[in-house]
């Protein structure tokens, strides 16, 4: 049995309502999760077959606990789909007020900046707490964790858009088949 902890306040994403996600997870992956109220996972992963599924499980969970819907999360269970999580506090410490100013960056306006990040490069993104996390395919997701470390490192948003333009061929080839 291995373990996971997702926050308090994501379990009830995690269980579902009436306990579907949970037990569509445990269905499609056959294993058993054992969820309690304090946000600790609990994986019987004694039937699965597939070693990458134990990987996936784990990540789906985390993906969920990190702010990501249930819906975004099931694209993990694809090949060549991906979760990452970037720590915000590397790039600017404890210090509260920096945390939300980065957090703001990296949202946008109106949540613009996320948008766009996800629509330029077909990635999901979540911005919860201290972290960004983004779920993509292994195209994808060095192009949004380029345009996010950008980001988080101070470049101006209008860099970042332009970055995120020069790098839509490479997401076309990416898309018709071809290795780019």
């Amino acid at each position: 049995m291995k373990g996971v902890r997702v926050p308090k306040d994501r379990v009830g994403v995690l269980i579902g309502k009436e306990g579907e996600t949970k037990a569509y997870i445990e269905e499609r992956a056959k294993v058993r999760l054992q969820i309690d109220g304090e946000g600790e996972v609990m994986i019987d992963d004694r039937n699965i077959e597939d070693p990458l599924m134990q990987i996936k499980i784990m990540d789906i969970i985390r993906a969920i606990g990190r702010g990501f819907s249930p819906e975004h999360a099931f694209r993990l269970f694809d090949d060549d789909e991906y979760f990452e999580l970037m720590d915000i506090d590397e790039y600017v410490g404890k210090k509260p007020d920096q945390l939300a100013r980065v957090r703001a960056r990296v949202i946008g306006t109106n949540g613009k900046t996320r948008r766009l990040i996800e629509n330029l490069s077909g990635v999901f993104i979540s911005v919860y707490g201290d972290t960004v996390g983004i779920i993509g395919n292994s195209v994808q997701m060095p192009i949004a964790r380029s345009a996010v470390d950008m980001l988080l490192r101070g470049s101006e948003h209008a860099t970042v858009y332009k970055f995120l333009e020069r790098q839509r061929s490479t997401l076309r080839i990416a898309e018709m088949g071809f290795e780019p």
